[in-house]
């Protein structure tokens, strides 16, 4: 296939245009501007362009999540729908944080939308590719969690800090994490692409969601580290301010990838302990 993708030097992206390259797919990066001339022909379209929400939320940072995302989807999705012939889909990245914070509760994709920052932009980010939705292109939005690689994002700033036996939960612990390794993450954005009964959001989260408290335990476990320490919500309030530890460090999300396994996705690494142990490379006891 012929798969055009943008935010491909982020994290996600480089393992996903690494992984269509080796099974023989061609594979076009996309810059910021959306040249329908290099998009004619294409199979495919992975958006996962979008400024990172891990940066302190500051006013202008803020507004740069949201423009980034809205913006750029909604340009994408109408260079698309103008195009001769269409692709088959656009796979337009979303995250889990459009449910909010839901403590205990059980999210499919059948949940309706939670309240907060992440929760407004990531249903107009959803809504901005409309016009590929109405111009008969199969729009999917995989709803991610946490990605565990130690390559980047919260893992690989975790690491350090557990490797030196500090690390610990965050406040009670007992707030709900949804995630996937890398690897499956990669494997089901290209399920995704080809699987054409999937449309609308999927949640690209692991089967078994943990709370903090045992997410912290396990990677201790992987380590071989203790994890005795608690990290005070305040401390992470004077960091981060208080509404992105709220909403990225407090935040309960159990959510479950119904829509991809009923779809016929099997996970590779299914456990927090089998994906960790797969993503550091380390041995089992």
């Amino acid at each position: 296939m012929r798969v055009a993708v943008t935010g491909a030097s982020g994290l996600i992206g480089t393992a996903l245009c690494r992984s269509l390259a080796a099974r023989g797919d061609v594979v076009l990066p996309m810059g910021r501007p959306y040249d329908a001339r290099v998009l004619h022909g294409v199979d495919a379209v992975v958006h996962l362009a979008g400024a990172s929400i891990s940066d302190r939320w500051s006013g202008a940072h803020q507004r740069a999540i949201l423009d980034s995302r809205v913006q750029g989807t909604t340009l994408i999705a109408r260079t698309l729908a103008q195009l001769d012939p269409k692709p088959r889909v656009l796979v337009s990245a979303s995250a889990v944080g459009w449910y909010g914070d839901r403590g205990d509760e059980v999210l499919d994709e059948t949940s309706g939308p939670g309240r907060g920052f992440l929760a407004d932009v990531t249903r107009v980010w959803e809504a901005s590719a409309d016009a590929a939705r109405d111009a008969g292109i199969r729009v999917v939005h995989p709803r991610t969690g946490l990605v565990l690689t130690p390559l980047g994002g919260l893992l690989a700033r975790l690491l350090p800090i557990f490797r030196i036996g500090a690390g610990g939960r965050i406040g009670s612990g007992a707030q709900w994490m949804s995630w996937i390794a890398l690897a499956d993450a990669v494997a089901a954005l290209e399920h995704i692409i080809t699987a054409d009964a999937l449309h609308g959001p999927v949640n690209m989260v692991a089967p078994t969601p943990v709370t903090n408290a045992e997410f912290t335990r396990v990677l201790g476990d992987v380590l071989h580290r203790p994890t005795l320490a608690t990290v005070p919500p305040f401390a992470l309030r004077l960091a981060f301010g208080a509404q992105m530890t709220e909403e990225l460090f407090l935040a309960s999300q159990r959510a479950l990838p119904r829509a991809l396994e009923r779809s016929g996705f099997a996970f590779t690494l299914p456990t927090m302990d089998a994906a960790l142990r797969f993503e550091l490379g380390a041995t089992s006891r």
